[in-house]
């Protein structure tokens, strides 16, 4: 009935996306084996038992404050288990104490669960968060990535909100480089209702101001969102973290998503690229793109390199040329 009966380990299970990450889990029948871990104790049993009353069948459902327990024997982990994002921040304000819990998490998954197939990471800035927590973890670099769909699929939701089409019209959308406002948005895959977004673009049919405008409220979709509710995102990231795992389960899955890039341009950061899974988890290939995408792409992974040399200073990385003593993988 379940792809997996595999335990997952759902962290930061407390909030909004840990909790809802578990209902999606059991409801599109992904996995039924659930531990749930937060350090907030009534906040998680309280998420456990809502997770009961929904009478899914099948379930084996546990939940702990204890990270050691919550990780033991996990083949799988999705982590939103860091600081939100509240109105006014944005996702590189969260970086030093974010990166502390995902350095933790690493040093935690090596210990307690180094057998670990699989792992998401959620929290902002995800970019630093994973790559902080693969460095830790041990892990093989394909097996840590990070959430970066949502950055597609609000450039979905854009474009069809403003030709009046429903999101599946709109094929091909995909941002690569950093998550967040320095995002690459590439056009040349994008087709709108089957016709090229570059033949509406250069017909006029979609203006370059209107094409601007876009781009802008998908980098800053997820601040408008705090906004409009009052908290960050949690059903997106919810749907899209478990859609990841399905996706190394043997379903498709077509969405960049966040990978450790290990050769130039791009090296030894962690950042939204095509990519497909693999024997050894994600793997990825470099976008194609014209010169406008191109030099963004160049300019979010100088953004995203630029946030990886700062949580080295900080001392929550080491120096680049010593990452493999922590990871080997990484040599």
């Amino acid at each position: 009935m379940y792809l997996t009966a595999d335990k997952v380990a759902v962290l930061g299970a407390g909030g909004a996306i840990g909790s809802t990450i578990a209902q999606v889990l059991l409801a599109n029948k992904t996995a039924n084996n659930i531990s749930l871990y937060d350090p907030y104790a009534p906040g998680l049993e309280g998420a456990a038992e809502e997770i009961w009353h929904c009478g899914f069948p099948n379930v084996r459902l546990t939940w702990s404050t204890d990270i050691a327990s919550a990780l033991d024997g996990a083949k799988y982990i999705i982590s939103s288990g860091g600081a939100p994002r509240k109105e006014g921040m944005t996702r590189e304000d969260l970086l030093r104490g974010n990166c502390e819990i995902a350095r933790d998490l690493g040093v935690d998954i090596k210990r307690y669960a180094p057998d670990t197939k699989f792992v998401v990471i959620i929290f902002n800035p995800a970019d630093i968060t994973g790559l902080t927590t693969l460095v830790h973890s041990g892990l093989e670099r394909g097996r840590v990535s990070t959430l970066a769909a949502l950055d597609s699929t609000r450039l979905q939701s854009a474009l069809a909100q403003h030709f009046g089409l429903l999101p599946d019209q709109v094929t091909g959308c995909a941002t690569y480089g950093g998550h967040g406002e320095s995002m690459a948005v590439f056009k040349g895959s994008i087709a709108v209702d089957g016709t090229p977004l570059t033949t509406l673009l250069e017909s006029g049919e979609l203006a370059a101001a209107d094409w601007e405008a876009i781009k802008e409220k998908v980098k800053t979709g997820g601040a408008r969102i705090i906004k409009l509710r009052g908290r960050s995102s949690h059903q997106s990231p919810a749907q899209q973290s478990v859609e990841m795992l399905r996706g190394y389960l043997g379903e498709r899955y077509t969405l960049p998503c966040g990978v450790y890039c290990d050769r130039a341009p791009y090296e030894q950061v962690m950042m939204a690229m095509p990519t497909h899974f693999g024997a050894k988890g994600l793997e990825y290939d470099l976008p194609t793109g014209d010169a406008e995408d191109q030099a963004a792409l160049d300019a979010s992974y100088a953004h995203v390199a630029k946030l990886r040399d700062e949580v080295i200073s900080m001392g929550i990385l080491p120096p680049l040329g010593e990452w493999s003593k922590l990871n080997p993988n990484l040599a």
